[in-house]
């Protein structure tokens, strides 16, 4: 099944909050091959409006460190996977670990968004 994995990315990173980035690196994966990869500038969209702009993209997962509660559920509308709290690497490392199913959500930063919602 063919997917598009986006990674917000600051200095080469990923982001350490969703909506606040230099760009997004989108990966195109056809099973366990990285296709395509391009870069994107949402410029002038609002954090609130990223699902839409990356569901219009084809976006099927999007990874992510931190990220506001109300985002989550935009995401959830939009049927976009959405893998918070992983820690800040690499685009292509965060990638192989996805290949991988390696991608691991920090504890610390899944608590702080959950009781943000309380």
């Amino acid at each position: 099944m063919k997917k598009r994995v986006a990674i917000p990315v600051t200095n080469g990173q990923l982001s350490e909050y969703f909506g606040e980035c230099n760009h997004y690196e989108i990966f195109e994966i056809d099973g366990k091959l990285v296709g395509k990869k391009e870069e994107r500038f949402p410029a002038g969209t609002v954090a609130a409006e990223l699902p839409e702009w990356l569901e219009k993209k084809g976006i099927t997962d999007v990874i992510v460190y931190r990220v506001n509660s109300k985002i989550i559920k935009l995401f959830a509308s939009k049927k976009v996977n959405l893998f918070v709290g992983v820690p800040i690497d690499s685009p292509q490392k965060l990638i192989e670990n996805y290949l991988q199913g390696k991608l691991e959500s920090d504890e610390k930063i899944i608590r702080e968004i959950t009781y943000s919602t309380i």
